[in-house]
């Protein structure tokens, strides 16, 4: 798949912009701040309808507007996809696919796919499990309907469930309706769990090959799928996991909310045996975190039959030449949008960014 046209208004620092984009590789060059991440920004709202910064669909919008807006169009295998955002300060937003009104954000996911790297993704490796949780639901949402309803509604159960637990008056209060939400819960759990498992599964390998071609195959990654629901992921899941809710029940209780369930998972990720997480150097964690990403590439197309598409936002400044290299050669494979803050040896499309402006585009052969 690839972007053919982007448009913006008021979006951020830009005012109004239409652009056209190479097939291969697109670099936006510019200062801090100009707005070179913001247009990466905007690529990615199509894909997923959300932002991949943590912030307000209204904080998105140019602070002279009240309205932003984003229109993409993808062109893919088969068909020609068109995305359309519009985003309010006072209402909620208005999503469009093909020109039609989408009634939920499951129409959007998977439509067109896409994979972000930037340097604030160490957190994927160093920090709590809530970025490894949302690292599997991306990727395995866009290649899978069925698993983004399934967490969109065992969220809500989850919520339920902890709410009992917070207003209920007493524990036996709790025990009179609670069977409900944990039937539901463990039902849900289950689905979830198989899906992760073999998103780890399916990556693994991907993930091996392109740690093994960045870092000069001097390590060797593994992951590890770790279920927060403290049971074998069998044909004996339900019942044990109900069991475990059950006998947690008062704990739960006393904290007011789930302590146990998929809410709750984790990816261990090791290299040479060694948990990245606690004992990698910053260059490891970095060259895990990117592996991981091109690994989702690889994965997208064997599911798929497409390459999703790629941004990388401001990656080459933390990795050695050596690793900018092997990196370069290994993106060309689908289609790239790239930024950084001088011209490197890339070959592609460069678009020079200032003030929310294109300034200048030429072709780096």
């Amino acid at each position: 798949m690839k972007v053919e046209t982007l448009e913006i208004e008021n979006f951020r620092n830009y005012g109004r912009l239409k652009v056209n984009f190479d097939d291969k590789v697109n670099i936006f060059i510019g200062k801090n701040a100009q707005g070179k991440t913001n247009l990466l920004e905007s690529i990615f709202y199509c894909c997923i309808g959300k932002s991949f910064k943590s912030c307000k669909d209204k904080e998105l919008i140019n602070w002279d507007s009240d309205a932003a807006r984003i229109k993409m169009t993808t062109k893919k295998t088969y068909r020609t996809v068109t995305v359309e955002a519009r985003l309010f300060r006072s209402q909620k937003k208005i999503i469009k696919l093909n020109n039609l009104p989408i009634k939920r954000m499951g129409e959007l996911i998977g439509e067109t796919n896409v994979v972000f790297f930037s340097p604030q993704e160490l957190k994927l490796v160093k920090e709590s499990p809530d970025e490894r949780r949302k690292f599997m639901d991306i990727d395995i949402s866009q290649s899978n309907k069925r698993y983004f309803y399934q967490l969109t509604r065992y969220e809500k159960i989850l919520q339920n469930r902890n709410k009992l637990l917070k207003i209920s008056k007493s524990l036996d209060a709790v025990k009179e309706t609670i069977d409900i939400w944990d039937r539901a819960l463990v039902t849900s759990a289950k689905l979830l769990a198989t899906e992760r498992q073999k998103f780890i599964t399916q990556i693994l390998p991907y993930a091996q090959k392109a740690h093994s071609y960045i870092s000069g195959g001097k390590e060797v990654l593994d992951l590890k799928y770790v279920c927060g629901c403290n049971t074998p992921l069998d044909e004996t899941f339900e019942e044990k996991m109900e069991k475990l809710l059950k006998k947690n029940l008062e704990k739960d209780y006393k904290l007011g909310y789930t302590s146990i369930g998929v809410h709750r998972d984790d990816i261990d990720i090791f290299l040479n045996g060694v948990e990245v997480k606690n004992f990698g150097s910053q260059g490891q964690q970095r060259t895990v975190a990117l592996s991981l990403k091109l690994a989702e590439l690889e994965n997208m197309f064997n599911l798929n039959g497409e390459y999703p598409i790629l941004l990388l936002d401001d990656v080459f400044s933390e990795l050695d030449k050596e690793r900018q290299a092997r990196l370069i050669k290994f993106v060309g494979r689908t289609q790239t949008f790239i930024t950084c803050t001088d011209e490197k040896e890339i070959k592609g499309v460069v678009y020079n960014i200032q003030g929310g402006k294109i300034q200048k585009i030429t072709k780096n052969l």
